[in-house]
């Protein structure tokens, strides 16, 4: 294929309005006024991904259409701008890489109608910066609407034989104390019927996100990590800490089905009502380090729908009024704590199922039809609150229970159990 070197947007435009594909090499930094579209077959990289980079002052980035490549660059625009984006109305748009790249902006890889097949790779990602609560394609399900992500995956197209298959690794978004806004990570289908996604591999750096929603909002959710319905993933694995800061903003999340789904590094939440991991879809196994959660009704484990085989946390530790350690509402398999499952709040407000509700921060709760069928605590279960009861079986069932600590309930007016 013909490379073609350019240092100017001039160059670049030409070689682009040649309509011939070819790898175009950026030397230095260029600045356009306005969204640049690859033809198809283009490759665009950059001579090396430390020098070269193309910003975009009032517009959006680069529009992708088929069998694209974007590498070795960084890609800049406002951060309420979409950096890369795919071309409606192509009904297959091959196959598109995007690699080794430094970005500002939403990375917006989206199917609408006519659109039936992506082949998505991509690998080395850093988003830095990203607003994206204004995109209107939200999914909308147990009474809440979803914020896209800086990386969006969606399949909006609700014809059933409509696909995109993707890898998506070593992503990472935001930095500790500047995060996105929004969602970090958003991969979704169009619904549990219609356009679907095919994830096989998802891993990740250190994601940092806020929705920046407002105190007391209950229709709207984000997550640093969110596996939306009509996804079916195989492989997703963080390799950094997963952070949110804000209102509602869940850490890790999924309507959808994930067959393994590791943490090697910390789940944090600081936002009143933001989940550690709540799932309402399925998932195999799943294995977390610590669970900590700051908020007001931020709850470590919450399992709300849907079922998850096996699940491992190295421990779960919540601050918050409201916040409830682990709390199931349905059947699951088998939950393994190495460690303590430890709560400090007392009684306060969460949001659950797009109601805010009061709820005590107990350590474990097994509500009305929840059942585990084994349940095993290596360590203690400790609740610090006044009002609560630290292991609540709330209608539920725990066919096997394994405690090797002890179960203590230091605040006034607590309980250790419900018996």
């Amino acid at each position: 294929m013909r490379i073609t070197k350019v240092n100017t947007l001039l160059a670049l435009l030409k070689a682009i309005f040649e309509n011939i594909p070819q790898v175009l090499e950026v030397e230095g930094s260029i600045l356009s006024p306005h969204s640049i579209i690859l033809p198809e077959g283009y490759k665009l990289t950059g001579k090396d991904d430390e020098s070269c980079m193309i910003s975009f002052n009032n517009s959006d980035g680069f529009g992708v259409t088929r069998d694209n490549t974007i590498s070795n660059l960084t890609v800049m625009t406002k951060h309420s701008n979409r950096a890369i984006y795919t071309v409606s109305g192509i009904q297959d748009m091959g196959n598109i890489v995007l690699e080794n790249l430094h970005i500002s902006g939403q990375v917006s890889i989206i199917s609408r109608q006519r659109t039936n097949r992506i082949n998505l790779n991509v690998n080395n990602i850093h988003i830095t910066s990203c607003d994206s609560r204004h995109y209107s394609e939200q999914p909308q399900k147990y009474g809440v609407n979803v914020y896209q992500g800086a990386m969006t995956v969606y399949n909006f197209n609700s014809d059933a034989n409509s696909q995109i298959d993707c890898n998506l690794t070593n992503i990472s978004i935001g930095f500790k104390n500047a995060p996105v806004f929004g969602s970090g990570i958003f991969i979704c289908g169009f619904s549990d019927e219609g356009g679907k996604v095919n994830l096989e591999t998802l891993s990740t750096g250190a994601v940092y996100s806020n929705g920046m929603l407002p105190y007391g909002t209950a229709d709207i959710i984000t997550a640093a990590v969110f596996i939306v319905y009509g996804v079916d993933a195989k492989t997703v694995e963080h390799h950094g800490e997963i952070v949110t800061y804000g209102v509602n903003d869940m850490v890790l999340d999924t309507w959808g089905k994930v067959e393994k789904w590791v943490s090697h590094f910390p789940v944090v939440s600081y936002g009143p009502s933001g989940i550690g991991f709540v799932n309402f879809g399925t998932v195999k196994d799943f294995v977390a380090q610590d669970i900590i959660t700051y908020g007001l009704g931020a709850r470590g484990f919450n399992q709300y729908d849907g079922t998850v085989e096996n699940i491992k946390f190295k421990s779960i530790t919540t601050y918050g009024d409201g916040s409830i350690g682990i709390q199931v509402s349905k059947p699951i398999g088998t939950i393994i704590v190495e460690e303590n499952v430890t709560t400090y709040g007392s009684v306060g407000n969460s949001l659950v199922k797009g109601v805010n509700m009061k709820l005590a921060a107990s350590a474990i709760s097994i509500k009305s039809g929840g059942k585990i069928e084994s349940l095993t605590v290596n360590g203690d279960i400790i609740t610090n609150g006044d009002d609560v009861t630290s292991y609540a079986l709330e209608g539920g069932e725990v066919k096997e229970l394994n405690i090797k600590g002890k179960i203590i309930a230091n605040g006034k007016n607590s309980k250790e159990n419900t018996k």
